[in-house]
């Protein structure tokens, strides 16, 4: 089953280059909270943008729903993105595979 993520709002930030989004997303109330890069990926899709451009900030599922709701940023070039970023949030934003390469 594909994941839906529906865009709840999206704010120009000329300033720093960046869209800022807030979006929600149905899992059921039986499944857990849909992974970070599975909604990142998706997120992408929507926007029609890399997924290296996008950057999921927070997730958090309303307390007894199947409902999720979160922040990305999606910006206009990875370098953008590297410069205004915190670290943590790139790496939470990477596969654990390139996670280790970079501990390393």
């Amino acid at each position: 089953m594909a994941m839906e993520v529906k865009i709840v709002s999206s704010k120009d930030n000329p300033l720093l280059k960046r869209r800022e989004i807030q979006f929600r997303t149905e899992h059921g109330p039986q499944s857990k909270t849909p992974a970070r890069l599975e909604i990142k990926k998706a997120l992408a899709a929507e926007l029609k943008l890399g997924e290296e451009l996008v950057f999921v900030k927070d997730i958090r599922t309303l307390t007894g729903t199947g409902t999720a709701v979160g922040h990305a940023n999606a910006y206009e070039s990875a370098k953008q993105a590297k410069i205004v970023e915190p670290d943590y949030i790139v790496k939470r934003n990477s596969p654990p595979e390139k996670q280790k390469e970079e501990a390393t």
